[in-house]
């Protein structure tokens, strides 16, 4: 908890942040009087210097008329947007097509371009998959205009994989399991497919290494939905249908823990998932 603030240097900082506000918004002492209800000389007397800090009902009236937070002009926020519209930025919900990385998607690894994304993905992940792995998920789904959602998705594997963003993915044990297996979301994925696919991921984490790092958790022991964190800038929490956004610090800070608390917790570290990939491939190969 922060330090308890003087009633003085309350009362200067309200008075500084009433002055900013009305400077930012371009709004007089008499216009604000007005839109605020009150008399002009009591709207002066709360910028004179000694003045004490206004009752609520003031604070909250020029509050709404310069539309900002009347807790920022008191002093118990930083920032000076209304609550309502710090929720709204904050969370949004965005559609999430059952296709390959959507436009959506690319556009907030485009934002995060230079910044380190970690992710726990909902199968394996997109960006290290082969073109028959992406083919026999996603064809089904995209009809006739497989060819070109297909070139488009290479297009932007092929720029993520450029942007200079190091990525950090956590996955479960069991999804690469029943990968290997073929049985679960993976049943009648052929095993030529899968072969190629698991070597496509030793290739990978050993050729990538340590721009991607890929964490393998025991779902037993710790649990994730799955989620991306793209910088301090966005975490998105994938629900099927839609995506959850959050934006602000407090929140990706948050699920950033949580995704520092999966690799803490890992069964494989980065270093040890070639290993363990190349002894699945084994079993494959049976």
């Amino acid at each position: 908890m922060g330090a308890k603030m003087d009633k003085r240097d309350r009362s200067a900082l309200f008075r500084a942040r009433l002055a900013e506000a009305m400077a930012d918004k371009g709004m007089s002492r008499a216009a604000l009087a007005r839109a605020a209800g009150v008399d002009r000389s009591t709207l002066s007397q709360l910028l004179a210097p000694g003045t004490r800090l206004p009752n609520a009902q003031l604070a909250a009236d020029c509050a709404q008329a310069l539309g900002i937070s009347a807790d920022w002009l008191l002093g118990l926020t930083g920032r000076p947007e209304p609550i309502a519209d710090l929720l709204a930025t904050s969370l949004t919900v965005a559609e999430a097509p059952r296709a390959l990385i959507d436009e959506t998607i690319f556009g907030w690894h485009r934002e995060a371009a230079g910044y380190k994304i970690r992710h726990v993905p909902a199968t394996l992940p997109d960006m290290l998959k082969t073109r028959a792995m992406v083919e026999w998920e996603y064809r089904p789904q995209l009809g006739r205009t497989a060819e070109q959602a297909l070139g488009a998705f290479e297009d932007r594997l092929q720029w993520m994989r450029s942007a200079r963003s190091d990525y950090e993915i956590a996955l479960p044990l069991h999804e690469l399991a029943a990968f290997a297996a073929g049985t679960g979301y993976y049943e009648g994925l052929p095993r030529a497919v899968r072969i190629e696919q698991i070597d496509r991921l030793i290739q990978l984490t050993d050729q990538l290494y340590p721009s991607l790092r890929l964490y393998l958790f025991d779902a037993k022991r710790v649990f994730s939905a799955p989620v991306t964190i793209f910088g301090p800038l966005l975490a998105v929490v994938y629900l099927g249908r839609h995506y959850l956004a959050f934006r602000d610090s407090a929140r990706v800070e948050s699920i950033s823990q949580h995704f520092d608390w999966l690799v803490k917790e890992a069964a494989f570290s980065a270093r040890d998932v070639p290993g363990h990939l190349a002894r699945l491939r084994d079993s494959i190969g049976a």
